[in-house]
């Protein structure tokens, strides 16, 4: 938070109400939007306010009196201080004072009582009422000090004569004295002070000492008036009450004479007179006769400037007109300009709004012309109703254009949360080729858009296309561009106007996706259920409504609260968004078992693999540069998805389950229903004997698979398929998960970024160890698979041909062939695993074998009685079967056979050792080739499972 704002200095320091002010100062906020409150010595002055930069504004003051501080109150810092003061006060009218009004200009009176004379403003001066001389004192006494000594005067003057004036309401003598007489000396104070008892003493002598004085002119009047009354008496005896009424007759009857003798004359002279006046009248105003066409032409060319001005002028000279023929053409011209009055103000109230700056001249010509109402305050009603219309017309046609269609059902499970939610209209696609490739293939994106997205492209478009409108004529009203003085009550209704139409642009919006039910559902069709690929639009709504509604209104600077509604549905759409791409890359990273062509290539590591991993790699990577793009990473103004707590655990859980939806394909190819019918059916690779009747031929592509059949090859064994997934988890946890790790970090997913070094994040270990899980189960059912088998043809091998170790038989010259038999199914299982994964050699032979080994003491720990030839035997055949399996003979399995040969006989002469040795021998010479498999082989990372 910035640090509160503080004001140092201010120009000029005081002033009349309207005064421009400069403040400077520190902190005084980042810009014109963060600057929320100005107040002057108690008053708001925001309004008027300029902001010009963090350590200056300009201001105007307001109508407070006497000195006051400077507030200014920022968001970023709130409520700040002032180190300076300003002193606001009101000018008093005077004669020499320009003014508005009229201003009285009284008769000034001297100090002499009873006498008056008028004295000019300009030459009129107050006498000293000391009588004191004020020429020395051309140093004035400093008026900050007086304002600090009274300071009650200085409040208590207003706009008024100061304290110091004789005239004024609240006349203070100390601050008289000090304001003219502070370098007087102190005895010139005492002689002021006798001369002005001297004045007070004399006019209190009164009207008798003004008679004395003047009782000369007194007398002289009063014998005027007496001759006067004395003439007037002798006038109405000689002449009577009334000597003007005979000269009044004598008169009437003169004229009356002259009358008759030259009325014709006089009557012809008239007439001309009459018609003389009557064309000076036409052609000195010919302007107003002319009038009503001139305006009737205007008219109808649209130059309603032309008319305005001619109905003003002719309104200021003939508007006040008594002459009967001016009152008839001006009422003519008031009719027409009533019937232009008319149909302005319908234009204006249409339904369908004209353009802007046509309607903005319509309303200046109604301000013109004097219209009823508040035209400009009707042109924004008239919009606002309009725009609404618009975006609830767009709802009903596109219910109706889809009323014959299904409704889809809403995604439910981890989204419930997310109700609310709605995506935007198509306007483009991906930038990326992954993104194109993404959208395309895995989400099953149409040509024809959803009718949803067209209800949500139509909603946007109406938005654009009148909302801009709608708000530059409100601003236009409230700062006096369109001339009509605005009530300041209607800001609050303009807000609401505002706000009603982005909620409800935002309700539609919203509607279109995620109702609740009803009709609207239908609007939802090809959207939220993601089974049918509708959320393959979402990207392109959520570009379309940034870029063609929330950035459009960013550029208008609308109110916070208007912006945070469309901000708030930004984030619910791509917090929806992003959920669906995710459902979709899921469901279709879980399907990818139906894609497996079982096609093996080697990799890095020279293991086999399919390209089920890699496919796998381009799924994640696709949604996830599609999710970065469109969902997780806000622009301006945006709340960025990792700043919210539910947002981040909905991408954790959506990413883990998009990671383990790879374990599951893996896990359904090998324990499937459709591979454990591949199991019972047969289709496996027989580890059997020759000995006992059943082939021992390997062949890794027996039987039938749908999803070979499709390309016309045959699958791999079902051991083979348990061979090739097991090297798949193994490459995917080895290579695959850290470069998807890294891809994490690279696109700054929660999470990722902050996760431990040397450790993978959540979800990855997670997919970890299910794949690690995955391999370990199908090691054991591959394990099962080939070592039972194997072990199980051991005893019927061993005693083929009714064998009894007890009865003597020939001495052995080699081993015997289920000896051999034992080490060719291994040399199978050896080529069968090597040929897929070498690295999984070593652990799978080394369990192998400890199961041979256990079995083979098992077989000989039965046998009750040996015959010399027997037990030699016996011991040729274990020891070839330790000395082939020699690099793959762990401690357990090394147990075992010395188990099996502790239940051997001992060699009790040096002629059974060299038997056992020729016989060993000779299995060397005759198994040379089969032995060279296992040379070489050593137990690195094998060991155990």
């Amino acid at each position: 938070m910035a640090p509160p704002p503080i004001v140092t200095g201010i120009s000029p320091k005081e002033g009349p109400p309207g005064t421009r002010v400069t403040l400077r100062g520190e902190y005084l906020g980042s810009g014109p939007n963060d600057l929320i409150g100005i107040t002057i010595c108690g008053c708001d002055c925001l309004l008027s306010a300029e902001w010009k930069s963090s350590n200056k504004i300009i201001a105007r003051s307001g109508p407070g009196k006497g000195r006051g501080d400077i507030i200014i109150i920022t968001r970023s810092g709130g409520k700040g201080s002032s180190t300076v003061q300003f002193r606001g006060y009101h000018e008093t009218i005077g004669p020499m004072k320009e003014s508005a009004v009229w201003v009285e200009e009284a008769p000034l009176q001297n100090l002499a009582w009873g006498s008056r004379r008028s004295l000019s403003p300009t030459t009129y001066q107050y006498e000293d009422p000391l009588g004191l001389s004020v020429e020395g004192n051309e140093k004035k006494f400093p008026e900050d000090d007086l304002h600090e000594l009274f300071p009650e005067g200085a409040l208590a003057a207003g706009g008024g004569p100061g304290p110091g004036k004789l005239t004024s309401d609240n006349f203070i003598p100390a601050w008289f004295l000090l304001e003219n007489h502070h370098t007087t000396s102190f005895e010139d104070l005492k002689a002021g002070l006798a001369y002005l008892r001297r004045r007070v003493e004399a006019q209190k002598e009164g009207q008798l000492s003004f008679l004395k004085a003047n009782v000369g002119a007194v007398m002289d009047q009063l014998d005027t008036i007496v001759a006067l009354k004395e003439r007037f008496e002798a006038d109405m005896k000689a002449l009577g009450p009334d000597p003007t009424a005979k000269a009044e007759q004598a008169i009437k009857e003169s004229e009356r004479q002259a009358t008759e003798l030259f009325r014709e004359v006089l009557g012809r002279r008239e007439k001309a007179e009459a018609i003389r006046n009557a064309l000076g009248v036409l052609q000195r105003h010919r302007f107003l006769f002319a009038l009503p066409s001139t305006i009737e032409r205007n008219i109808r060319r649209g130059e309603y400037e032309l008319v305005i001005n001619d109905y003003m002028r002719a309104r200021s000279l003939f508007g006040s007109t008594d002459v009967p023929v001016f009152q008839k053409v001006f009422q003519e011209v008031d009719r027409r300009i009533g019937a232009l009055r008319t149909a302005l103000l319908s234009r204006l109230r249409e339904p369908v709004p004209a353009p802007l700056d046509e309607q903005k001249k319509i309303i200046k010509n109604l301000v013109s012309f004097e219209a009823e109402g508040d035209p400009g305050w009707e042109a924004i009603q008239a919009r606002h109703q309009h725009l609404l219309h618009l975006l609830r017309s767009c709802k009903d046609e596109h219910l109706s254009s889809c009323s014959s269609s299904e409704s889809l059902a809403s995604p439910d499970g981890d989204v419930k949360s997310l109700r609310g939610m709605s995506p935007s209209k198509f306007v483009k696609t991906s930038n990326s080729a992954s993104s194109q490739e993404f959208l395309g293939s895995s989400m099953g994106v149409q040509g024809v858009a959803p009718p949803g997205v067209l209800f949500v492209e139509a909603l946007t478009e109406a938005l654009w296309d009148h909302f801009p409108d709608l708000w530059r004529l409100g601003q236009a009203y409230f700062s006096g561009e369109l001339h009509v003085p605005s009530n300041p009550s209607r800001h609050s209704e303009f807000k609401d106007m505002v706000m009603e139409a982005v909620r409800v642009f935002c309700d539609l919006v919203r509607g279109a996706l995620l109702p609740l039910g009803g009709a609207e559902r239908l609007l939802r069709r090809g959207q939220g259920d993601h089974s049918a690929g509708g959320g393959a639009w979402l990207p392109h709504c959520v570009r379309h409504v940034r870029r063609q509604a929330y950035e459009p209104l960013v550029r208008l600077d609308l109110p916070s609260e208007a912006l945070d509604a469309v901000t708030s549905l930004l984030f619910d759409l791509r917090l929806f968004c992003m959920v669906t791409l995710f459902r979709h890359a899921t469901d279709s990273v879980r399907a990818l078992h139906r894609k497996e062509s079982w096609r093996m290539e080697m990799d890095e590591r020279q293991e086999g693999i399919t390209d089920l991993p890699l496919r796998f790699e381009s799924r994640v990577r696709e949604v996830v540069q599609v999710v970065k793009e469109c969902a997780l990473v806000g622009e301006r103004g945006e709340i960025p998805l990792a700043e919210s707590t539910t947002a981040c655990k909905e991408l954790t859980a959506h990413v883990q389950a998009l990671l383990c939806a790879f374990p599951q394909a893996l896990e359904h190819l090998t324990f499937g229903k459709e591979a454990m019918m591949m199991q019972g059916g047969g289709q496996h690779s027989p580890a059997v004997s020759q000995l006992i009747g059943s082939p021992a031929a390997f062949d890794p592509y027996r039987g039938g698979d749908a999803a070979c059949a499709g390309q016309g090859k045959q699958p791999p064994s079902w051991e083979t398929c348990l061979l090739i997934t097991m090297s798949n988890c193994a490459h995917t946890r080895a290579m695959v998960l850290p470069r998807l790790g890294d891809l994490f970090k690279k696109q700054s997913y929660p999470g990722a970024t902050n996760s431990v070094p040397g450790q993978q994040w959540g979800p990855l270990s997670v997919s970890a160890g299910a794949l690690e899980s995955l391999e370990r189960r199908i090691f054991e059912a591959y394990l099962e698979a080939k070592s039972d088998p194997l072990v199980g043809t051991i005893e019927p091998s061993m005693y083929l041909g009714h064998l009894d170790w007890g009865e003597p038989f020939p001495m052995p010259v080699d081993v015997r062939p289920y000896a051999k038999e034992a080490i060719g199914n291994m040399i199978g299982v050896h080529a069968e695993v090597h040929r897929v994964s070498p690295s999984l050699v070593p652990r799978m032979l080394s369990q192998i074998a400890e199961t041979v080994a256990e079995e083979l003491a098992r077989l000989l720990s039965c046998v009750s009685h040996f015959s010399r030839e027997g037990g030699l035997q016996a011991r040729s055949d274990v020891c070839a079967i330790q000395e082939a399996l020699g690099p793959y003979v762990t401690p357990v399995a090394s147990s075992f056979f010395e188990e099996a040969l502790e239940a051997l006989p001992e060699l009790k002469s040096e002629e059974d050792t060299k038997r056992v040795d020729v016989v060993l021998a000779n299995f060397r010479a005759r198994m040379r080739v089969q032995l060279i498999c296992f040379l070489g082989a050593g137990l690195e990372g094998g060991k155990g499972i």
